[in-house]
């Protein structure tokens, strides 16, 4: 966007567009709606990751900030292809172009567009960070719960504008871009619903002898052992973040927030979301505690009851990996396939052990003795935990692949609402 008088280009161009982008006021391409909606529409909402809801909102959703009881005398009318603003949010990006006839909040703006605005295009060209700053900048109010961007000052927002064939196929393309997000967003949370669902059916729960679900060929009760007998104690250090780092050092050094944060149910050694230990003193005192593939590392201390989850190691080769502060790290005695015990022990069927021996108020923490304690139980034939193992890190595999393609697509759209306008 430019204040100049001339009009300015963007870096990067359909094919076919050469005239250069229009300066312009919003107040000069919308004018104010200010009409009452009324019982038979929808009620929708603006989201600032998201944009305006495309149909009416879930009475659970709407909660009790609005209630459909309420006079809807209070409500705006809007009608596809109107620009919406919500005032206490516009500094944050929660703007949107509707896509059906409905209702808002009398807290929204409500703008409709003249014949040279393509509705859709103004969906990703009022969003991008430099028209947000300028309407955080118009916004007033003494902090920024209060701040409000009246109509006033919606006008003076400024804007640089092609013509409509230009912004049709800018708003194609982020629109092709959007639904490819989706598609992978929607992918990833479906997938991660089964997984969840997985974790609960295939694996024993204490006052059963067997998981509800197994794989065809294997049947009979698991078998159950406590943690003393079947795993032993690995060093662990106390090492603070001020000691660690992600450029150079001799070892890993995995800590206990990146387990309760970051790492999944199995780790990759040689994953670059490890820290690394700066001094190469320390780990020389440390080397002798290093772990192993199928070592299970938990973190013993959490603001909640996430406090016990943990990971199993795979994939150390060579490279040296130490358990660091708040964690305790367990190796086991017994043959276990890999990634059974990453998943079992990060499954609500042991998650129901570690709830009675958490202790403590603000921190919830738990203690090598009372882990000991607990039983893991598990199929006896190894074949049986290697399709379980598997099966999980498949499903893992798939989840991260669509969680990648979609940190990527966000990456080419970021690039491209830089590069693609004035």
């Amino acid at each position: 966007m430019t204040d100049q008088t001339e009009g300015s280009v963007p870096r990067i161009r359909f094919k076919g567009f050469d005239a250069a982008w229009e300066p312009k006021k919003l107040g000069q391409i919308y004018t104010e709606r200010n009409e009452c909606g009324n019982d038979s529409l929808p009620m929708l909402s603006v989201s600032i990751h998201s944009g305006i809801s495309n149909g009416e909102l879930s009475t659970e959703t709407l909660g009790k900030k609005v209630r459909r009881s309420e006079d809807k005398s209070l409500y705006k009318h809007v009608q596809s292809g109107d620009l919406v603003l919500n005032m206490m949010r516009a500094w944050q990006g929660a703007l949107g172009v509707a896509k059906t006839e409905g209702m808002v909040s009398p807290a929204y703006l409500t703008a409709i567009p003249d014949h040279t605005v393509y509705p859709l295009f103004m969906d990703c060209g009022l969003r991008r960070p430099q028209i947000v700053a300028q309407m955080n900048k118009l916004s007033y109010g003494v902090t920024d719960f209060r701040k409000r961007l009246y109509w006033d000052s919606f006008v003076r927002v400024g804007i640089d504008m092609p013509s409509v064939p230009e912004q049709e196929k800018i708003a194609a393309y982020f629109s092709h871009l959007d639904a490819a997000i989706s598609l992978h967003q929607l992918k990833h949370d479906k997938l991660l619903a089964l997984k969840k669902s997985m974790r609960q059916r295939m694996f024993a729960y204490p006052n059963k002898n067997a998981p509800d679900l197994r794989f065809e060929g294997f049947s009979g009760g698991w078998e159950e052992v406590c943690i003393e007998d079947a795993m032993q104690n690995v060093a662990n250090n106390s090492l603070s973040r001020a000691n660690l780092t992600y450029s150079l050092g001799a070892a890993k050094n995995i800590h206990y927030g990146d387990i309760l944060v970051k790492f999944g149910e199995v780790l990759d050694a040689q994953s670059e979301g490890i820290p690394l230990i700066a001094s190469n003193s320390i780990v020389e005192k440390l080397v002798s505690s290093r772990l192993k593939d199928g070592d299970i590392v938990m973190a013993d201390a959490a603001e909640d009851e996430a406090v016990g989850k943990c990971t199993e190691l795979s994939n150390t080769g060579s490279q040296v990996v130490i358990a660091g502060l708040h964690t305790i790290a367990l190796r086991p005695k017994m043959p276990f396939a890999p990634y059974f015990l990453g998943y079992y022990m990060n499954s609500e069927a042991f998650h129901m052990q570690l709830l009675p021996i958490m202790q403590g108020t603000k921190v919830l923490s738990i203690s090598k003795t009372a882990i000991g304690r607990l039983v893991i139980r598990f199929p006896a034939d190894e074949v049986e935990q290697r399709k379980i193992g598997s099966y999980f890190h498949n499903l893992d595999k798939l989840i991260n692949g669509h969680a990648t393609q979609m940190q990527k697509l966000n990456q080419i759209k970021a690039t491209c609402l830089k590069e693609m306008f004035a």
